[in-house]
């Protein structure tokens, strides 16, 4: 372990039953996570983050090397990856034998594979590819399933009804969705290097969406806590600030010492189906 990564691991873990457990991995922009969860006693039995990587793809094409619980034969694997290639395709407009022509509207030429995500709650299919650094290795893994990295903070979503602005935290980077009358409005990831950035991203973001302050709610999860100068930042301009919590029945436990929001995006992609 480095210093910006943390290993928690319930000591009665056995690497033997990972055949009954799945494994939930999240690579960011800037850090790369994964989960193990018991099927049968829906129990958290370990949980890996590591933060300000100079590129998680990179990062997890490494760990994949060296680290024994990624290996493991797990029941399912579910893949959340940050792509700078990925559009949103409305489903009356989606036709699955084109997914090709779409991937025009990229912002980087593609040779890899192209993967689809219905969001049906939103009205939506995500088409997107996956950075070259994990696309092949990913093949290996013939029982995991690819999410586009949204996918876990928009299943957190769907159960909040008015217009709400969710900001998913890493130590240099937020992930953001607006979600106004049940549509998803605007998705966006950003790195900052410091708070003068941060307020100017915010600033911006409530400027060019016309966000109303007063009918917004703001909901927020991943590393940040309450008093800490990005949450006092958010603070200057909307009244009130609620952390997201996974609402499930999954036994935690192994995160008793750590804030319940700190993985609330990589625990929900549990629920991604």
């Amino acid at each position: 372990m480095n210093n910006n990564s943390i290993l928690l691991i319930d000591p009665a873990f056995d690497p033997a039953s990972a055949s009954a457990c799945n494994l939930l991995v999240k690579v960011g922009l800037d850090s790369f996570s994964y989960a193990i969860i018991n099927k049968g006693t829906k129990q958290v039995s370990a949980v890996f983050d590591e933060q300000e990587c100079e590129s998680g793809a990179q990062k997890f094409a490494e760990r994949l090397k060296t680290d024994s619980y990624l290996k493991l034969p797990y029941q399912e694997v579910k893949f959340s990856i940050h792509t700078s290639n990925t559009i949103a395709i409305p489903n009356d407009l989606y036709n699955e034998e084109e997914l090709e022509s779409h991937s025009q509207f990229f912002t980087e030429a593609h040779s890899g594979n192209l993967y689809s995500q219905a969001q049906n709650h939103f009205g939506f299919t995500t088409i997107f590819t996956l950075p070259k650094a994990i696309d092949k290795t990913l093949e290996e893994f013939i029982n995991g399933k690819k999410f586009e990295q949204n996918a876990s903070l928009l299943s957190l979503a769907e159960k909040f009804k008015e217009t709400t602005l969710f900001l998913d935290f890493t130590v240099a980077s937020f992930n953001v969705s607006f979600i106004k009358n049940q549509q998803v409005v605007f998705q966006q990831v950003y790195e900052v290097e410091n708070i003068e950035e941060f307020n100017y991203y915010i600033l911006l973001i409530i400027n060019q969406l016309n966000i109303d302050l007063k009918e917004t709610a703001l909901n927020i999860s991943g590393i940040i806590n309450e008093g800490d100068e990005k949450y006092n930042c958010l603070l200057k301009y909307f009244s009130k600030v609620d952390f997201i919590s996974v609402d499930t029945d999954l036994n935690q436990e192994v995160l008793d010492d750590m804030p319940a929001h700190y993985y609330s995006s990589l625990l929900a992609l549990n629920q991604c189906v």
